[in-house]
C-alpha cells in the first residue's frame, strides 16, 4: 500500500481498498455478541438481586446492585462504541466506493480508534469483574470458617 509522510514521520496511508474496512465487520459483529451476551447476563444477575434485596435488605446485596449498575454503564458503552465503529467503518466503504479516498481513510481511522475505546473499556470492566468475583469468593471462604467455627 502506498504510504505517504507527514510531520513527525508519521505514516498515513493514501489508499484504502474496499477489503479494509470490510475485515473489521466479522470481529466487530462478533465483539458485539460477546458484549451482548455479557449485557443479558448483568440484566440476569440484577433481576435476581433485586428481588433478593427487597426481600432480605443488605449491605452486601446493595453494594452488588451499585457494582452491576456501574458495570451495566460500562457494558452499554462499550456496545455504543462498538455500534458506532462498525457504521464508520461501513460508511468507510461507501466513501471508497465513490472514490472520497481521503474522507474514507480518516473515516476508517476513527473507526478504529472507537473499537479501541470499546475494548479499552472491556478491559477495564473485566477488571471490576474478576475483582467483585474474588470478593464473592472471600465472602463465601469466610461464612465456611464462621459455620466450622460453630
Amino acid at each position: 500500500m502506498p504510504v505517504k509522510y507527514l510531520v513527525f514521520n508519521i505514516a498515513v496511508m493514501e489508499e484504502l481498498t474496499l477489503t479494509t474496512p470490510s475485515i473489521l465487520f466479522s470481529a466487530i459483529s462478533l465483539i458485539m455478541l460477546a458484549y451482548t451476551n455479557r449485557f443479558l447476563a448483568y440484566a440476569q444477575v440484577i433481576r435476581n438481586l433485586k428481588g433478593e434485596h427487597e426481600n432480605r435488605p443488605s449491605a452486601m446485596t446493595k453494594l452488588q446492585l451499585d457494582n452491576l449498575r456501574k458495570r451495566l454503564y460500562m457494558a452499554r458503552s462499550m456496545q455504543i462504541y462498538g455500534v458506532i465503529s462498525l457504521l464508520l467503518c461501513v460508511v468507510c466503504t461507501f466513501f471508497i466506493y465513490i472514490g472520497l479516498q481521503t474522507l474514507a481513510i480518516y473515516t476508517f481511522g476513527v473507526a478504529l480508534l472507537l473499537l479501541v475505546i470499546s475494548l479499552g473499556i472491556s478491559v477495564k470492566e473485566i477488571l471490576i469483574s474478576v475483582k467483585a468475583l474474588e470478593f464473592r469468593l472471600d465472602n463465601v471462604e469466610a461464612e465456611k470458617e464462621s459455620e466450622k467455627q460453630k
